[in-house]
Parts: C-alpha cells; structure tokens; sequence
C-alpha cells in the first residue's frame, strides 16, 4: 500500500471541503473510509448505515454518504464510509474505479485506464447474440 492526498468536496454545495486528507490507497476495500468528523465538518451528511466485516472478520456498522473525492489530478462521486476513531483512511478501489485508474503497487502511483464498454461499434448485434441474454423489441437476439 502507498498513500495519496485525498480531498472530499460536498456534492451540495462543492466550496465545502475537506482538507487534503493522507490515506492508503487499498484495492482490498470496496469504498473509501475517511475520518466522519472531517467528512461532517464539510458538511458531507451521512444518508444510511452499512455493516463491514474488517480483515479479522469482525462486524462493525459504520454510516455512509456522497461525497466528490479528489485525489493525484483524478475525480469521482462516491459512497464514502464516515470512519470512527481507530478505522484507517483509505482510498478503496470503487472510487479507484470511478477516478479511471490501475494502481501501479511497485511505482506506488496511478496509471489512467481506457473503460471497456459492453457494446460498441457495428458488432454490436453479433455481441448481443453471443451474449444469449439479451432482448429487443422484436425479441430475442
């Protein structure tokens, strides 16, 4: 793991934001976790509470809401985790994916991703075929 400078504006009202905020770049979790407190003082409002399971398989309920995350020139709306004391800062991999990166571990940087979209192009028929699930209006490919 490696750490990166990560700044969470409100989506309400984007003036309102945190301070740079260090936090482990972590693709082994699925959302950020930033401290709540922080998140809050943006006026960042949690909208519902989520269970996690932590590495040593302990439960532990945590609130969650929206913020706009920034980080090393890339940005994303997510779910953001409001972090208690004791939880790390993380940069979790949803929002890796919403920034259109790849984690270079050994370079400890991001690398920007071309997104692979399911259909595009005149094969689009053929890969809807192929794929068997996949329905228009006169039915079935």
């Amino acid at each position: 793991m490696f750490k990166v400078s990560v700044i969470a504006r409100n989506p309400k009202r984007e003036e309102l934001a945190t301070k740079p905020l260090e936090a482990c770049v972590d693709t082994g979790s699925e959302l950020t976790w930033l401290p709540g407190e922080v998140l809050k003082g943006a006026g960042i409002t949690p909208r519902r509470k989520r269970i996690f399971a932590t590495a040593t398989q302990q439960k532990v309920e945590r609130e969650v809401g929206y913020a706009i995350l920034s980080a090393e020139g890339y940005e994303t709306n997510d779910e953001v985790v409001f972090a208690e004391s004791g939880d790390m800062t993380l940069l979790g991999v949803r929002t890796l994916e919403g920034f259109g990166v790849m984690v270079d571990h050994i370079g400890h940087r991001f690398v920007a991703t071309t997104t692979i979209v399911a259909v595009a192009g005149a094969e689009t028929a053929d890969s809807y075929a192929a794929c068997g699930l996949c329905e228009t209006e006169s039915g079935r490919f």
